[in-house]
């Protein structure tokens, strides 16, 4: 285990949107969430009374998405449940990697990228991602031949800890280390600023032998929910 305090990372969601990302949440009595061109991840502060979640249903409006992770409790049964999916939270324990030699196809990220990277992620189906997620932090991506076929970023950031997220290659690019290439260096990025990275992955997600090739191992199990408001 690091030497850091692991705590916040029982809540990172609640962490972030307190801390670092404050400047990003929506607030409604004890509900929180991003805006929702950003990321549709919300949290509860006192998840176990029922009336928080009409606090999150007023926060989000009707008929609106939100993903929850880190909480166990259920909302009321005239929600509906869109998903639920086993995954990991995984820390970095390994030591920090020295700095990676850049490649000349990785790039950093910016606004203009957002269209092809929207493309890249409807095709790979990473996770979420939304217009304005690259606001969260820093991305990176790799291109041949001018396209963007694979990348990688920076997602929740609870306080000392920031979270490597949208993690994907296309198809055609795969078995070239581009995966590996973008994550040691996202996390050499953030050792650096004396963070400490993690993330998230479902448990059948076959790039979990990956990271922990690269100095991740498991710190919890986790239950990614997802729910439509009524």
């Amino acid at each position: 285990m690091p030497d850091r305090d692991t705590a916040v990372l029982d809540d990172p969601v609640a962490a972030a949107l307190c801390g670092p990302h404050a400047h990003l949440a929506r607030r409604h009595g004890r509900a929180a969430s991003y805006h929702p061109d950003i990321a549709s991840i919300s949290t509860l502060t006192a998840n176990r009374d029922a009336g928080v979640w009409d606090d999150l249903a007023e926060l989000l409006g009707a008929d609106a998405f939100a993903l929850l992770f880190h909480c166990p409790a259920l909302p009321p049964s005239h929600w509906v449940s869109e998903f639920t999916m086993g995954g990991y939270q995984l820390i970095h324990t390994g030591p920090r990697p020295p700095r990676p030699r850049r490649a000349a196809d990785l790039v950093e990220l910016g606004p203009a990228d957002v269209p092809e990277m929207l493309a890249l992620v409807e095709r790979t189906r990473p996770g979420p991602f939304h217009a304005r997620t690259i606001e969260l932090g820093t991305y990176l991506g790799v291109r041949e031949n001018g396209a963007l076929v694979a990348m990688a970023g920076e997602r929740l950031k609870p306080p000392g800890w920031t979270e490597i997220s949208a993690v994907c290659t296309a198809p055609e690019a795969r078995g070239r280390g581009h995966a590996a290439t973008l994550i040691t260096t996202l996390v050499h990025h953030i050792t650096a600023r004396g963070e400490h990275p993690f993330l998230h992955v479902a448990a059948d997600n076959p790039a979990l032998g990956l990271y922990r090739r690269l100095g991740f191992e498991i710190r919890t199990e986790v239950t990614f929910r997802g729910f439509r408001t009524p």
